[in-house]
């Protein structure tokens, strides 16, 4: 009994100190990941805090596949087809240097390693991870193009590492290396991979179609990278790239047949689910390090320390490196900059390179390296392909996640607001097509002329006012208008939350009926703009 006294308020201070972590992180304006990796990495070293081992499949199957899918239904398919060279050259071309980069070095420098270890730890620490760069990006309203290069390479880049990943650890535990294996699993794993998601997206739009019950289409959406990843990775293809497939094709069609209701109960779940497992995901990583270092007590921490930093600067440096000269080179050389097709900024080139932070899935990549080779030998420098992992991990995250605002700042790389720009044109055309089916609808026995007229001059109303955003000589009377509007409408909301709790505390209405009517509140407050 007394264990498991002492075990629950251990887990009790462990979660009182990440919640504590991310009531801190907005105050301190650092990016939660940041903070959850160092405070965790700081609460591992708290005495009496048990050596914590988080399980590979916890990150590789069951929380992998719903990070993924998420990211990728809420992917734009119009930008990232925009920008399908730049992220196919990070996603691919990068991730090949990267590896190939850590292997030399590693093998060199870090007490002889191993050819199959360098290249198991280069394929681990390949892959980036864009929670906290997006973040900051976002925060900071760096143009969206960077912000979809960055989120689109780390989808793509994951499936391409793991791929290598496979391919370096078959290698290691057989013992053997064949080219043209190697080769059929690479073209297998991406081209079964997506034949795969394709269909899992096909069967699921297909069913959610006949489907209208919004808390079973949620619940749907949620297992979907399951049905993606599983039988992708059974069948050896890239399960990741699978659940990216079915999440962007999904994300593409899923608006058309579904209800308002379940698309305003799915992105609540979707917003709520990923923060949590990110939030733990990043506070283990931080936890594991106590465990990780007593397996490796036969090197000195000197020697340790300077491997780490090595192996981090490599893969600073290659993408330092790669991303100007693969920007520029290729088509300075070839002659494709013009009118229709210019360099993009150096600036922007500059933010791309230092947003390589590192995350969960090199983590989980390394602990799944396996024990032992087919030979029943241990499986060579598999702690140290652990250490370094999780030493990548931190200084990407730390050094260049603390710095990415400073970077962005100083090379001014600015906002170009075009989600405002595209809201407002997308909001006048909207409005045209009401006024246009309201002129339709006005001969119809059920529509009543003072009503009719009073939409008419709602839907003119908001459309003039979108429309003087493009007014260069507008003196913003419309926009102060509509804000003074709102500003008395929120006023009066305010009024009826209160009548509402008032009703329900004196026994007029029930608890049922104030939390419906507090719903129908909170959604004409969300479209507010103040």
């Amino acid at each position: 009994m007394d264990f498991g006294v002492h075990d629950q308020l251990i887990l009790m201070g462990l979660l009182l100190a990440v919640a504590a972590l991310l009531v801190a992180a907005p105050a301190l304006h650092v990016p939660y990941p940041i903070l959850l990796v160092v405070g965790g990495l700081a609460l591992g070293f708290v005495p009496g805090v048990p050596s914590l081992q988080l399980p590979p499949d916890l990150v590789l199957i069951a929380v992998l596949p719903p990070l993924l899918y998420s990211s990728a239904f809420f992917t734009s398919l119009r930008e990232f087809r925009e920008n399908v060279r730049p992220i196919g050259m990070l996603a691919i071309g990068l991730v090949i240097a990267t590896m190939t980069a850590v292997a030399v070095v590693a093998h060199a420098m870090v007490d002889n390693m191993s050819w199959s270890a360098a290249f198991v730890l280069g394929a681990v620490v390949a892959p980036t991870d864009p929670l906290a760069a997006s973040a900051i990006m976002r925060r900071l309203g760096v143009p969206r193009r960077i912000v979809t290069v960055v989120e689109g390479e780390s989808l793509v880049n994951d499936g391409t590492a793991l791929v290598l990943y496979r391919v370096a650890v078959t290698a290691a535990v057989a013992g053997t290396f064949s080219i043209w294996d190697a080769s059929w699993r690479l073209v297998w794993s991406v081209v079964g991979g997506v034949a795969i998601g394709l269909l899992v997206g096909f069967f699921v739009a297909a069913v959610r179609r006949r489907i209208d019950n919004p808390p079973v289409e949620v619940t749907i959406a949620l297992i979907t990278g399951y049905l993606a990843f599983i039988p992708a990775n059974a069948a050896e293809a890239s399960g990741v790239l699978a659940v990216v497939t079915a999440g962007i094709y999904l994300g593409w069609r899923t608006p058309e047949p579904t209800s308002f209701q379940t698309r305003l109960s799915g992105s609540a779940v979707w917003e709520i689910f990923t923060f949590v497992i990110n939030a733990l995901l990043f506070a283990l990583i931080g936890l594991q390090l106590p465990g990780i270092l007593d397996a490796l007590t036969g090197f000195s921490a000197g020697k340790l320390i300077w491997w780490a930093a090595i192996i981090t600067g490599t893969v600073v440096i290659t993408r330092l490196v790669f991303v100007p000269v693969f920007t520029y080179l290729p088509k300075r050389f070839l002659g494709t900059f013009g009118p229709n097709d210019p360099a993009p900024p150096v600036a922007r080139a500059a933010v791309v390179a230092w947003a390589g932070m590192r995350g969960a899935v090199s983590l989980a990549a390394a602990l799944a390296v396996p024990l032992t080779t087919d030979a029943g030998s241990a499986f060579p420098e598999r702690d140290l392909i652990v250490f370094l992992t999780f030493c990548v991990i931190l200084g990407t995250l730390v050094v260049q996640g603390l710095t990415l605002p400073m970077v962005i700042r100083l090379l001014r790389v600015e906002a170009d607001h075009l989600d405002e720009k595209e809201e407002a044109k997308a909001r006048i055309k909207a409005a045209d097509a009401a006024v246009a089916r309201l002129a339709e609808l006005e001969v119809e026995d059920w529509v009543r002329d003072d009503t009719a007229e009073r939409l008419r001059g709602l839907y003119r109303f908001r459309r003039n006012r979108f429309a003087s955003r493009f007014d260069q000589d507008d003196d913003g009377a419309l926009e102060e208008q509509s804000l003074s509007y709102q500003r008395l409408r929120r006023e009066l909301i305010d009024a009826e939350r209160g009548e509402l709790v008032n009703l329900r505390r004196y026994g007029v209405i029930s608890s049922d009926v104030e939390r419906r009517l507090h719903r129908d509140l909170d959604l004409e407050d969300a479209r507010l703009d103040v």
